[in-house]
């Protein structure tokens, strides 16, 4: 199947997470992405687990549709035959070691000396210059560096986000970073350099906390399951369990204090009249609201909740959310196959009417070797 980015050549020297989740974001839309593995072990996510019917769904999830090729770069052949198919990609993503790529002879100005269309596209924790340049960086390192385990978790304890938050967006950014190269290479005829810092994704999402820091000078405190910058918006325990409801703006505010507090005058009191009056005093607030919650039942809470037309939501485990009707409804669930058989998979978020996702096979280590490099050979003895 055909794709809007059908006919692109990616050539993907990647591991781990945040590089091949821009890679397969790619191979979703029709790219022909190329990964090159090493031999033996290939990359090291295949062994992170092997959930999916002896597969790794990490591995699963982030090299769907991908041809995998294994080369050993050590070697002048192999290395050669890299060097063959980056001189005819469109695209290079790498998130090795720093100054790995360039020890290999694929740097930048190298590769872009007699490449000019290429658009080259490294992911890195802490960017290709400053103090922390060659510093190994993992998503959970990343997260500490940013801020963002110091903003999660309890007023007692931080906490680190449950998925791999730094790889995720540096995935993504490189994935939108890339598109818009190739729309500015459509214009100019020209590539481009992208390089991607894993600790400048996360600063860019904590904005919102340094802003507050910045202008004056206190620090949001960790809420939990409640917003550290909103009130009231997160978890309020009922006599059976918790709730989760969020204000945002004063209409909001005011049906709340009418529909589900009973307390219409409350809109008006001189402490909570907005976000950042309420949040000043959200212990005189939240003791108020848990007040009126702890006796009733959720069911009872959730009705009040959803006739004032307050948005709520349920704090769902992974097995509720995996059965989760709204996924079901628009049938987000569907299967690709795998070296062990069909496993489930989640379709791309993409969700362009008039180009679905290509779901690829999962594809086994050096699966495509020959089949690469044959095409390789084809295209060498074409041009000679």
């Amino acid at each position: 199947m055909n794709g809007p980015l059908s006919g692109l050549r990616v050539v993907a020297l990647e591991q781990a997470v945040a590089a091949p989740f821009c890679s397969r974001q790619l191979a979703d839309m029709g790219a022909d992405v190329v990964k090159i593995e090493r031999p033996g072990a290939g990359d090291p996510s295949r062994a992170y687990d092997s959930a999916l019917h002896g597969e790794s769904a990490y591995f699963a999830w982030l090299n769907r549709g991908k041809r995998s090729v294994m080369l050993d770069l050590s070697l002048k052949n192999d290395h050669d035959a890299c060097e063959r198919l980056l001189e005819r990609a469109d695209v290079f993503v790498h998130n090795l070691a720093p100054g790995a790529v360039e020890r290999l002879g694929f740097g930048y100005d190298t590769l872009t000396a007699h490449h000019h269309r290429l658009i080259w596209c490294g992911i890195s924790g802490y960017g290709p210059d400053g103090p922390r340049r060659d510093s190994k960086a993992y998503d959970m390192l990343v997260q500490a560096e940013s801020g963002v385990i110091a903003m999660t978790g309890t007023p007692d304890a931080p906490a680190k986000v449950g998925v791999s938050m730094a790889d995720i967006s540096s995935g993504l950014y490189a994935y939108s970073s890339i598109l818009t190269a190739l729309i500015q290479r459509g214009i100019t005829g020209r590539g481009d350099r992208i390089d991607i810092a894993m600790l400048e994704c996360l600063t860019e999402w904590m904005s919102p906390p340094l802003s507050v820091w910045q202008g004056t000078g206190k620090v949001p405190a960790r809420a939990g399951v409640r917003h550290n910058m909103i009130v009231p918006y997160g978890a309020y325990p009922c006599a059976d369990g918790a709730v989760m409801f969020a204000i945002q703006n004063d209409r909001e505010w005011r049906r709340f204090c009418g529909g589900v507090m009973a307390q219409p005058a409350l809109a008006d009191d001189a402490r909570f009249v907005s976000n950042a009056l309420r949040l000043q005093h959200r212990e005189a607030l939240e003791a108020l609201i848990e007040h009126r919650f702890r006796e009733h039942a959720k069911s009872v809470v959730l009705g009040w909740l959803e006739a004032a037309d307050i948005p709520t939501g349920s704090v769902n485990d992974v097995p509720a959310v995996a059965a989760h009707p709204q996924l079901a409804a628009r049938g987000r669930w569907t299967t690709v196959a795998s070296p062990s058989g069909d496993i489930p998979a989640l379709l791309p978020p993409h969700n362009l009417r008039g180009a679905p996702p290509r779901m690829g096979a999962v594809p086994a280590l050096g699966e495509h070797t020959n089949e690469v490099l044959t095409e390789l050979a084809l295209e060498l003895g074409a041009r000679e």
